[in-house]
């Protein structure tokens, strides 16, 4: 029997708007009737084939749509790399329920979108795969699959975001026959579906059926399972001889999909002898280019974007800098991509001629990175190429390789691991003779994000600083952000100073350790000593907490705390005698959350815990960093600054300060996912705590 992959619809539901489908929809789902619908599908098709099931996340409404999370073929499993954030997290899940069921993991371009089976149909029988892009999938991607699968693909272009994937729109049959909407499609989509398929073997399903997703169907055997089918359709299927059920999808309609989306087929029909398939090379072909004017004031990118697309192509930003005032040019590298060669030269040169006060140059083809010995443990060569916190590729034997560890201030080793080329940012520190380390920027490719220009309204990271009349607009859009990375048990890291504690922040932070909302505590030496100090005799140095006034002896409450935590053997032994009840750092024992403390040559005592060796220090916060989907950086300028040189683009970083300086700082670093917000600690922790509970 056949194979399919579903997801149960235990976390459904319409909670964003990326697909027309969903405006107006938002909270508008019916849990249980959606529940009902998804049953009903499964029954049916579990009467007619296999059914695994991959288990739902909470926080992911869409993962329900397993279609998109990966393409299979024989034993290789593609996973998905999403153009929407929103479902970004399902790519490791798909990723790690492939691995366990014994596939062979083929990963893409971390920044190359490609849907999974929404946008990669395979035509049973014939070795070819239906491709489509333009809305969600890139054409980029259709180059990786056809040459790292070793299959010829027929890249089809959508224009309609209505049909943003090529599973809404179009099915691929036995016998060489479709059946499609040709009005989703460009006119080079629909020559190239006519040259492939006879006209006696399509049927072109009318604006009914297509709206109400009749070409979201299953195929298994000689029944087709969708949502709708027209008796007009059903009368042309039934002439093929297909049996037609139709089963009501209409909740899951309201967030884009129907019967298709909702499962993933694990078993594609080949043709004899396909596993010996020769190498393939695939036409599409990309270029490079360099812009240079005013980007900006004229619209140029825009318009670039939208040349391509009319004319059968895609277009990625791979670096951009703006003009700092309206007098200055800006610079933009752009990746063009297109079906085959003749169709890119057209392209290129409809930019040239589209935009005269322009310079648009051919970036020229790169070469292999240049790779040197170290001779000397702990020195890289004098021009070893100093990495960034963004994506970066290096150029090895021909091909790309993704940087691992990604982070800034740190050389590029190459190294061969199972017959495998691996690169990786290494701190120079840590290299040993005859590790290759990369040279120079050549063979190298750093993928920039776009910068938002500045007086944009707030956005969650969004790189910029919040002032404090926005305080709360940001305060309730980290809580929504925290909630969801807790469902789907992600990782949130929190960074703080002992500041924290002196304004009376401590109990709230508290309570986000105990509610699961951390996942790890980085901090220094002191504020362990006055959370603790807090919990002995109600003081931060010395000062009550309650009444703000310093109490008699009180300066002498953190040097007592220190003697009594040494005495119990460790802050854990303090918390588990009984010696300490509450606070920060007593969540964090009782809740197994991990914490790190990095001393100083300030630190008084220190505690057991506090690792006083630097670069030990240095290391055991780049391990809790591994895998953060958060980090919340709390009046601490010293470690905020420290952890953010350590962490790749990408991860979400927050930063509260009551000191713009620190906060600018650290959006200077240019992580499109840095916010700072200029407050007092201790009332965003309060106001953060109360939309938590």
């Amino acid at each position: 029997m056949a194979r399919v992959l579903v997801c149960p619809p235990t976390s459904f539901g319409v909670e964003y708007v990326i697909n027309p489908w969903m405006t107006g929809n938002v909270g508008a789902v019916s849990a249980r009737t959606a529940r009902r619908q998804w049953d009903a599908l499964v029954h049916i098709l579990s009467a007619r084939c296999e059914v695994s099931t991959i288990d739902p996340a909470p926080g992911l409404p869409d993962m329900c749509f397993v279609a998109n999370g990966g393409f299979a073929l024989g034993r290789a499993f593609v996973p998905a790399t999403f153009a929407v954030s929103q479902r970004t997290p399902e790519t490791a899940l798909f990723h790690d329920w492939a691995s366990a069921a014994g596939y062979d993991v083929v990963a893409l371009e971390e920044d190359i979108p490609f849907e999974g089976e929404g946008d990669a149909l395979w035509w049973p029988g014939q070795a070819l795969l239906w491709a489509g892009y333009g809305v969600r999938s890139s054409l980029e991607c259709h180059r990786t699959l056809a040459e790292r699968l070793r299959v010829h693909v027929a890249s089809l272009r959508l224009i309609d975001a209505r049909f943003y994937h090529l599973d809404t729109c179009f099915v691929p049959l036995p016998d060489k026959r479709v059946i499609y909407y040709p009005a989703a499609f460009d006119l080079r989509s629909r020559r190239l579906v006519e040259s492939l398929v006879p006209a006696d073997r399509r049927i072109e399903v009318s604006d009914e059926d297509a709206l109400h997703f009749a070409c979201n169907a299953v195929r298994l055997g000689n029944t087709l399972i969708c949502n709708h089918a027209s008796p007009a359709l059903r009368r042309r299927l039934a002439d093929w001889g297909y049996e037609v059920i139709a089963t009501p999808l209409d909740e899951f309609i309201k967030a884009g999909g129907a019967a298709k989306c909702l499962t993933l087929l694990l078993d594609q029909e080949v043709p004899a002898g396909f596993e010996s398939r020769a190498a393939v090379r695939s036409p599409i072909r990309s270029q490079a280019l360099e812009m240079d004017g005013h980007l900006l004031d004229k619209s140029v990118l825009p318009r670039a974007f939208e040349l391509v697309a009319e004319a059968g192509g895609s277009a990625r930003l791979e670096r951009f800098r703006g003009g700092a005032r309206a007098d200055q040019t800006s610079h933009a590298r752009l990746k063009v991509s297109a079906p085959e060669q003749p169709l890119l030269e057209r392209i290129v040169q409809q930019l040239h001629d589209a935009t005269p006060d322009i310079a648009v140059a051919v970036a020229g083809e790169t070469g292999d990175a240049t790779l040197s010995a170290v001779k000397q443990a702990g020195v890289a060569p004098d021009d070893f190429c100093c990495s960034t916190i963004y994506p970066t590729d290096v150029r090895v034997a021909g091909r790309w390789l993704r940087v691992g560890a990604q982070r800034m201030d740190a050389a590029i080793r190459v190294s061969v691991q199972a017959e495998e080329a691996i690169a990786a940012c290494v701190l120079p520190r840590d290299l040993r003779p005859g590790d290759l380390v990369v040279r120079g920027e050549n063979g190298v490719r750093v993928h920039v994000p776009e910068t938002p220009h500045a007086g944009t309204d707030f956005g969650f990271m969004s790189a910029g600083v919040s002032s404090e009349r926005r305080v709360e607009n940001a305060v309730e859009e980290l809580a929504l952000e925290m909630r969801r990375i807790r469902a789907r048990h992600g990782r949130t890291v929190v960074v703080a100073g002992p500041v924290v504690i002196h304004t009376g922040g401590g109990r709230h932070l508290a309570d986000l350790v105990r509610d699961g909302y951390v996942q790890a505590l980085l901090a220094g030496n002191a504020l362990a000593v006055h959370d603790l100090e807090a919990n002995l005799y109600g003081t931060s140095l010395g000062v009550d907490l309650v009444r703000g006034a310093a109490v008699r002896g009180g300066h002498r409450h953190h040097l007592r705390t220190i003697n009594r935590i040494r005495a119990a053997g460790s802050i854990a032994a303090a918390v588990r005698s009984g010696l300490i009840g509450g606070g920060v750092m007593f969540e964090c024992v009782r809740g197994e959350v991990p914490f790190e403390l990095a001393g100083s040559i300030r630190d008084d005592g220190p505690l057991p815990e506090t690792r006083m060796d630097l670069i030990e220090a240095q290391a055991a916060y780049a391990r809790q960093l591994v895998g953060a989907d958060l980090i919340l950086m709390l009046a601490t300028m010293l470690h905020a600054i420290g952890v953010g040189n350590m962490t790749p683009a990408g991860v979400r970083l927050v930063c509260v300060d009551i000191n713009p300086a620190v906060v600018t700082k650290l959006a200077d670093r240019g992580s499109v996912e840095s916010t700072g917000i200029v407050t007092d600690v201790g009332l965003f922790l309060n106001l953060l705590a109360q939309r938590l509970r």
